[in-house]
């Protein structure tokens, strides 16, 4: 059985855009990115733009990062995957990041949510846009703790500065 990830979550002002592998069986089964409830992406995401988020709704999570410049996507479309572990992913399709990329005038980077994003993206987008490898924000991401983690995922704070806004 393939799994399907979602749509892009971005707009003509995003200046960050995340990408994560694939969504995992809970966030499929949520429909909503970062719907495990383990998964630390939200209260990462909290550090970086100092905005509460892990209280709100999920479309009012996602008006929040759009409102501060974040966009959210995956790097595969769709792959055999059992479970929700990146290891698993067999015969990936990517999405189309390049034309993703393109359409987008203010991003400044593109940080990847762990090794595999980091990894099949990497090659995908080569030199376009500036990118940063992120450790995974996944409950199954444990060689980091979550304090290690809110300092490299801190380093998104540079490229949303608004000083040409």
């Amino acid at each position: 059985m393939r799994k399907a990830g979602f749509p892009p979550v971005v707009d003509a002002a995003t200046r960050v855009l995340i990408l994560g592998s694939l969504p995992g069986e809970a966030s499929l089964a949520a429909r909503q990115y970062y719907g495990h409830p383990r998964n630390a992406f939200w209260r990462l995401m909290e550090g970086v733009l100092d905005t509460a988020l892990v209280a709100l709704a999920y479309e009012d999570r996602l008006a929040a990062l759009l409102a501060r410049r974040v966009g959210l996507w995956d790097v595969i479309a769709e792959a055999e995957r059992p479970g929700s572990l990146d290891a698993a992913i067999r015969d990936p399709a990517a999405n189309d990041l390049l034309a993703l990329i393109d359409a987008l005038p203010a991003l400044r980077l593109v940080a990847f949510n762990g090794g595999t994003a980091a990894k099949l993206g990497g090659k995908l987008i080569g030199d376009r846009v500036p990118t940063l490898a992120l450790p995974s924000s996944s409950p199954a991401h444990a060689a980091k703790s979550f304090e290690q983690k809110a300092i490299a995922w801190s380093a998104l704070r540079a490229a949303l500065a608004t000083r040409d806004a």
